[in-house]
């Protein structure tokens, strides 16, 4: 198993996998203590549509998820890697991204909130070239079980701030389902650490004055006893990014 402490490990250019086939799509996996979902949703994310490449960042896990992953490593085009010590989701997305070959990445929490069945939603619009940033609402699908918590309420504030900041109409500001093509995601120097993932990227791709198009997906609410991590703290970091990076690079 590969180790990782996040540093540059250079650019990739050609989005060729191994043996010359193109990948399409790379898939970017933070884990942190997830040793009871993480073999399933590895299993769901290879048998979901298209070419793609793998890429898992276990953030400084301290259950058996590690050795979880052990058990999957040589399950298709997986790459693995570690940090030493928990850092952050944000951290864990950029060090994934520095491997990434595919023209189109998503990032996909290993939690079973999110079906990697739906990746077909987000994908077609960015390979149509309508647009290069495609957000996955769990606010448009009415289907969805979405209970009125701290959550709901932190979301409802985060898109309430996307507008009076950025002058966009978002739903699901915070969703994991974010959907870019891969050159531009590069391109926006992340600098988040934690949870900040979300509005470093909304921000930056709407002061940059790209279009966020949004598509209904499917949900499956996971409550904290069940191993919801995001808390208060996360949600007024995402708050100060937000207007950090509304004034700032």
């Amino acid at each position: 198993m590969a180790s990782s402490n996040g540093g540059n490990v250079g650019e990739q250019s050609d989005f060729d996998a191994p043996g010359g086939s193109a990948v399409e799509l790379s898939v970017l996996i933070p884990v942190y203590n997830e040793e009871k979902t993480v073999e399933e949703l590895v299993r769901r994310v290879t048998a979901a549509p298209y070419r793609k490449q793998v890429v898992i960042v276990d953030d400084g896990s301290t259950d058996g998820t590690v050795q979880r992953l052990e058990s999957i490593r040589d399950i298709g085009d997986v790459e693995i890697l570690v940090h030493a010590a928990n850092r952050g989701k944000g951290a864990a997305i950029r060090t994934a991204l520095e491997r990434a070959r595919g023209q189109f990445t998503i990032i996909q929490d290993a939690d079973l909130e999110y079906d990697p069945q739906d990746y077909p939603r987000l994908i077609e619009l960015l390979k149509s070239g309508q647009t290069r940033v495609v957000y996955g609402s769990r606010y448009l699908d009415g289907k969805n079980e979405l209970p009125i918590t701290k959550f709901w309420f932190g979301v409802k504030l985060l898109n309430l701030m996307v507008r009076l900041l950025y002058g966009a109409k978002v739903t699901d500001e915070a969703t994991c389902y974010k959907a870019f093509d891969t050159n531009l995601l590069r391109s926006l120097s992340l600098r988040c650490e934690r949870f900040e993932f979300c509005p470093e990227v909304t921000a930056k791709v709407l002061k940059r004055g790209y279009k966020i198009i949004e598509v209904p997906i499917g949900y499956e609410y996971r409550t904290v006893e069940a191993g919801k991590k995001i808390g208060w703290k996360d949600g007024f970091q995402a708050i100060w990014a937000l207007l950090r990076f509304r004034f700032v690079d």
